[in-house]
């Protein structure tokens, strides 16, 4: 059986970092859905979920940036979508910790579909609004990241 939380082409943006990213968000569901399977227990799971929550924060905090830097006229709605979910999981974050909700496959797959989705639908609009507009200070900015991670071997350095 094919694993459906696996990183796929279709789903890069074409920014190097964002696609490294997302793959990493993929890595995160994944994860989850081994303890989920494996039946590892809620503190592990919790803590996983944890990690994709701090992880996904982060990464919306350099697709944002990057979106308001280049221009991008559809920022606003984008940081609205990432608003709301961010607001939506700390919501089940807080179910969970109380023990009302458990972290359950529906939950995996709610995260995976809306994480598949988002790439597809929303991140490609601005990855074509980049493209089209040529923006091309990405691979350059890019470049420079990955120098900076080389030169400082700072693991959290690659995200900023």
């Amino acid at each position: 059986m094919a694993n459906e939380f696996t990183w796929s082409d279709s789903y890069s943006v074409g920014i190097p970092e964002i696609d490294e990213q997302h793959k990493a968000l993929f890595d995160l569901i994944e994860r989850l859905h081994k303890a989920i399977a494996a039946r590892q227990g809620s503190a592990a799971c919790i803590e996983i979920l944890k990690e994709l929550v701090d992880y996904t924060r982060i990464h919306f905090t350099l697709e944002q940036s990057l979106m308001h830097l280049g221009g991008y006229p559809g920022y606003d709605d984008h940081c609205l979508l990432h608003k709301n979910l961010v607001a939506e999981v700390e919501t089940l974050q807080e179910k969970i910790d109380s023990g009302t909700v458990a972290i359950s496959f529906e939950l995996l797959h709610f995260l995976r579909n809306w994480l598949t989705q988002h790439i597809l639908v929303e991140d490609m609009k601005y990855a074509a609004f980049f493209q089209k507009s040529g923006h091309k200070q990405f691979d350059h900015w890019a470049r420079k990241s990955e120098q900076a991670l080389r030169s400082h071997k700072k693991k959290w350095w690659k995200f900023w």
